[in-house]
């Protein structure tokens, strides 16, 4: 059902709703980055304004309506990101005055809302007055990373869709198949995306992906063995930029996992399986108790983030309670 891989629990409720003739005026589609909000959002779009006879077989992929909105041409399907670092009022404005109108060629008009954590609070509160009243022949589709960035009043009034990270077997099976990637890089692939699909095909098709892995992987290192003024300096750079922020803290916990199985002579597969030696000559200088604090810190770290606590003092609590190396080992 549909071209999307994993998270059928999510195509099963949008499907059923559009068989029954029951789709919602708004929904809200969460999860981690690169995890297929977009994919899905644009999926269930081309199902709404499919030209298909039968309701069970949209999106159909093949008809003009689901070509226009695959290549991002559909009249009656827009796609609003953030201008610059945020989503603004003026954005929302002019999507105000668009939804009125009646749709051009389809049976919908459908507005994808990316990155809504990132809207201004005028955009936000703009918005609320759409999806109090919206017209009877628009669906506003939401994304963002987490319900709890949202206002409220605006979560109340959407249909969440919260998605998950996909089994590791299901990204590689995907990267295989549908990527013609070699089973070897798939299954690194795999266990660096976390589940996200998104990520993997990005790392397969753009070689700075895994470079900047790679990069961020050897800075952690660095880290531990330099003192209170460059784990400062290096959280004030990370701190100008929240995703890139969230994406450190996500690689650097698994990395510590990882760390941390080495310590318990564990015999599950490690993330990083690429970079074994490395683990395994940096848990020498190490005490498990330490990788376990490490790994609580950086939690501790991402809990804050999702609390909306200032981003320079979340990175920099955690450098100082990261292990230091004695350089002499």
């Amino acid at each position: 059902m549909w071209s999307i891989v994993g998270h059928k629990w999510a195509v099963a409720l949008l499907h059923r709703s559009l068989i029954q003739d029951r789709v919602s005026h708004a929904y809200l589609i969460t999860g981690s980055p690169q995890i297929g909000k977009t994919t899905l959002a644009r999926t269930f779009s081309q199902a709404l304004n499919c030209t298909h006879p039968q309701a069970s077989e949209r999106p159909c992929q093949t008809c003009r309506s689901c070509e226009l909105i695959k290549g991002n041409n559909h009249p009656d399907v827009r796609v609003i990101e953030p201008d610059g670092a945020y989503l603004k009022i003026d954005q929302i404005r002019a999507l105000q005055h668009q939804v009125a109108l009646s749709p051009v060629e389809g049976k919908w008009k459908i507005y994808i809302l990316r990155q809504m954590e990132r809207a201004t609070t005028e955009a936000a509160n703009a918005l609320l007055k759409t999806l109090e009243e919206p017209p009877a022949h628009a669906v506003l589709l939401l994304t963002a990373g987490e319900a709890e960035a949202l206002l409220p009043t605006i979560v109340s009034r959407c249909q969440p869709i919260p998605l998950r990270p996909l089994r590791r077997d299901l990204v590689e099976q995907a990267l295989t198949k549908s990527w013609q990637v070699q089973p070897e890089q798939a299954s690194l692939l795999a266990r660096l995306s976390g589940g996200r699909l998104g990520w993997a095909i990005e790392a397969r098709e753009k070689s700075s992906v895994l470079e900047l892995r790679g990069q961020r992987l050897d800075k952690l290192v660095e880290l531990l063995k330099q003192g209170r003024a460059e784990r400062f300096a290096y959280a004030e750079k990370l701190s100008r930029d929240s995703d890139a922020l969230r994406e450190v803290m996500g690689l650097w916990l698994s990395w510590w996992r990882d760390l941390l199985l080495l310590a318990h002579n564990s015999k599950a597969t490690l993330t990083h399986q690429d970079r074994s030696p490395e683990l395994h000559s940096l848990i020498k200088k190490l005490k498990p108790e330490q990788a376990c604090q490490a790994l609580k810190s950086i939690r501790a770290a991402i809990d804050s983030l999702d609390r909306h606590v200032n981003s320079r003092l979340a990175a920099e609590v955690l450098m100082l309670n990261l292990p230091t190396l004695d350089t002499r080992i």
